[in-house]
């Protein structure tokens, strides 16, 4: 077979626009993302938040001429590693980030040539002369290894502040012809740091203006957004979901895989487009997990699928759940209460209920309903849940039969079709009969809730410390979301941890047998992608 993009970040921006598959829902998403209203993206890892921006930006540069809009896509990602005594010192973090990403993308677009004075104030210098590195460039990579020394001073005295910020960019716009410009902001608040969320958003309302229009793109889950920024009117908020119900849900999702499948595999999926269909409807609209398992079942033969089943929905897709109870003590409670109440309670009923609507020829069902007067951790759960996507929140205010109203749900297909005795054999009519009518429902008392109305941790509270941070660097680069062949590699150069992974360069990945300057930088760029997605959650 051959080789898969799994992350966006492994994708060169030329190659973007020919791995892009345009459905109705994704041509909507970009056109709100280029439009002049602030948006903020929300979804799970792997539906496609950053590869939306990017090809927002690859169009906007596409038509800059034209409309004079100009792109800058960064990346906070590295947010996780910064530590900071005073929430002042992430937002100089953040604004420091911005101003250099600004500084680049013109450069890159040969918008400088004869830059206008406000450049340096972006530059943190008293004059726009070049240098080898500026002194916003120095901030920015102070914050970023900060974790190697928590105590370490960062002069941040040539961050320029929000007003000023926004004085520049006005000016820089006028001077070079440029309507406005989009930030468009991946990864944009640690979904477990409250603090965090909070100074991002402040700083994303206070950013408006006519000549910047910021776009996030964010995690569902237990999310702070302070006391100045308004969801309702701050910005436009949409929610990333392929739904399966779409009468073009399948070849969509198949089309994504062909895009860089090689002529074998192509063949394998033309062979087998019932089973390769299951793996599709499994992935409950994610490319990501389409894509991985998808490399589990190069034959796409039904004892493959089976196997899938079995190993990763059964197991790996919870043992990443899972996991976040150790890296974030504070959400203990949820998490485990979460898939336990999804495992144990919500698949079987409906397991149970699909058997018998498939035997009378009727409806089947992936969805479950939640009172809205449900204790409130449990609608902390399902976030953390949505997180990592497991549950999708479907549509809220939804009247249920007894007159209650509450929020429907679906289950990730994937597992749901796992506690069948053979999927391959089963799923794909389970699929083709889905109804939103048919939902399971949960009152505002369901005995299921007696465990989580004891033991809530006050979630504002939660905070990620020095030593949390230590414990994850320390842990195997085995947790690392990369290949095996990858993870074999990093054993080989002595990279046993994720500080070890971070801490490498090409050169150490070089030494290893069959790894070149093309091959250590793809490695190098997936490793560290999979350390910052692993320690953001």
């Amino acid at each position: 077979m051959g080789n898969y993009y799994i992350r966006t970040e492994d994708i060169l921006t030329d190659d973007l626009l020919k791995l892009f598959v345009e459905s109705i829902r994704d041509r909507q998403i970009i056109d709100a993302i280029k439009g002049p209203q602030p948006v903020v993206l929300v979804g799970s890892r792997g539906v496609g938040k950053s590869f939306l921006l990017k090809v927002a930006c690859a169009e906007q540069k596409g038509t800059f001429a034209e409309s004079r809009v100009f792109p800058v896509y960064v990346s906070f990602t590295k947010g996780s590693l910064v530590q900071f005594a005073q929430p002042q010192q992430f937002q100089s973090w953040m604004l420091a980030k911005l101003c250099n990403a600004i500084v680049r993308a013109l450069g890159r677009e040969g918008l400088l040539v004869q830059p206008p004075k406000e450049i340096s104030i972006l530059a943190g210098q008293t004059s726009s002369g070049a240098t080898t590195k500026t002194p916003l460039e120095t901030v920015e990579e102070a914050f970023e290894t900060s974790w190697k020394s928590p105590d370490a001073y960062v002069d941040t005295r040539h961050v320029p502040d929000i007003d000023s910020f926004k004085e520049a960019i006005e000016d820089i716009c006028r001077q070079l012809d440029i309507k406005r410009i989009t930030l468009q902001i991946d990864e944009a608040a640690h979904v477990f740091i409250p603090q965090q969320q909070r100074a991002f958003f402040t700083l994303f309302r206070d950013l408006r203006s006519p000549y910047i229009t910021c776009n996030a793109a964010i995690y569902p889950g237990v999310t702070a957004f302070g006391d100045t920024f308004q969801p309702a009117h701050d910005a436009t908020f949409i929610s990333i979901d392929r739904d399966v119900l779409d009468s073009g849900y399948v070849e969509t999702m198949r089309e994504i895989v062909e895009k860089q499948a090689d002529s074998d595999a192509q063949k394998a999926i033309a062979r087998n487009g019932r089973l390769f269909a299951i793996l599709a409807y499994a992935a409950s609209g994610n490319p990501r997990l389409l894509l991985k398992t998808f490399l589990k079942a190069p034959k796409v033969s039904s004892s493959e699928i089976d196997e899938i089943f079995r190993t990763f929905y059964r197991s790996e897709i919870w043992g990443e759940h899972s996991i976040l109870a150790e890296k974030y003590p504070g959400h203990k409670h949820l998490i485990d209460w979460g898939r336990n109440f999804i495992e144990t309670i919500v698949l079987p009923e409906i397991q149970k209920k699909n058997l018998i609507s498939l035997e009378a020829d009727k409806n089947t069902s992936s969805f479950f309903w939640i009172h809205r007067d449900a204790p409130i951790g449990v609608k902390h759960a399902l976030q953390i849940l949505s997180y990592t996507g497991i549950v999708n929140e479907h549509a809220q205010g939804m009247k249920a039969t007894r007159g209650g109203i509450g929020t429907r749900y679906s289950v990730n297909l994937g597992c749901l079709f796992s506690l069948e005795a053979k999927p391959s054999q089963t799923a794909f009519e389970i699929a083709k009969s889905l109804s939103i009518k048919r939902m399971t429902e949960f009152g505002a008392n369901h005995s299921s809730y007696v465990d989580l109305a004891s033991d809530l941790p006050n979630l504002e509270d939660v905070r990620i410390n020095r030593e949390a941070l230590t414990s994850q660097l320390g842990k195997s680069s085995n947790v690392l979301d990369i290949t095996e062949w990858q993870k074999r590699t990093l054993r080989e150069r002595g990279l046993n941890t994720v500080k070890e992974v971070l801490l490498s360069t090409e050169e150490d990945l070089q030494r290893a047998h069959y790894v070149g300057v093309v091959r250590s930088r793809q490695m190098r760029n997936a490793a560290e992608a999979a350390v910052f997605e692993y320690l953001s959650g």
